[in-house]
């Protein structure tokens, strides 16, 4: 049995990721902002038998993480999974931006993820990942425009765990990137193209077979390698 925290365990990614854990005999730490309107997530807990704990966590705020962290207990985290994250501004940003909302994207999307670090890193030990949701268009290679608020974030966050991973080597903490694929979740759309089971599925395959000599290596949830 593997203890797995989850921060966005509330839809989408996040909460499929709970599921299947659950399925496979795990304890999870689900970690959302709004435990009252996450129904789905309370349904899960309800029925896992107490092998699922909801506790309530803002990654855009850093009192809010370390009580949620905190409210967890102390054991040994196997598996923590970063997938909290927000669209960000979606208006053309050509001729002006809107600052207010840049700043809470790096705020959820670069800041949020070390927090989440920050506060598990005493818990995590030698063997442990820390599995970060990126995304391609954080790639140089994502041929579109837009969205420049998400891509800058999320291409910081690859970056910036890229860094993390060379710093934690020596504890034999595992960080992964991936991309989780076209996703059929609320940020996704009805016409994208896996289901949030199919592309969980494929993450925890990736999460299982990741080492310590591919800690900070960017992935697709098929387990290819992800051009920058």
């Amino acid at each position: 049995m593997a203890i797995v925290a989850i921060t966005g365990a509330g839809r989408g990614i996040g909460l499929e990721l709970a599921r299947q854990h659950v399925a496979a005999g795990d304890q999870v730490l689900a970690l959302v902002r709004d435990p009252q309107g996450a129904t789905s997530l309370a349904d899960l807990a309800a029925s896992s038998g107490g092998s699922l704990t909801v506790h309530q966590m803002d990654v855009g705020n850093d009192a809010s993480v370390k009580a949620g962290a905190a409210d967890t207990g102390s054991a040994a985290i196997d598996i923590l999974y970063n997938v909290a994250g927000i669209a960000g501004p979606e208006a053309p940003e050509l001729d002006g931006a809107d600052w207010a909302a840049w700043d809470d994207t790096n705020r959820i999307m670069v800041q949020g993820p070390l927090r989440v670090l920050h506060a598990f890193l005493p818990r995590l030990g030698a063997g442990a990942k820390v599995i970060n949701i990126s995304s391609q268009l954080a790639a140089s290679t994502w041929p579109y425009g837009g969205f420049y608020a998400y891509v800058a974030a999320k291409a910081g966050l690859n970056r910036m765990m890229r860094s993390v991973a060379v710093d934690l080597k020596d504890r034999g903490v595992i960080i992964g990137l991936v991309h989780p694929g076209w996703v059929k979740t609320d940020m996704g759309g009805e016409g994208a193209d896996l289901t949030p089971e199919e592309s969980a599925t494929g993450i925890r395959n990736v999460a299982a077979n990741w080492t310590l000599e591919t800690s900070g290596d960017f992935l697709k949830w098929n387990g290819e390698t992800h051009a920058w």
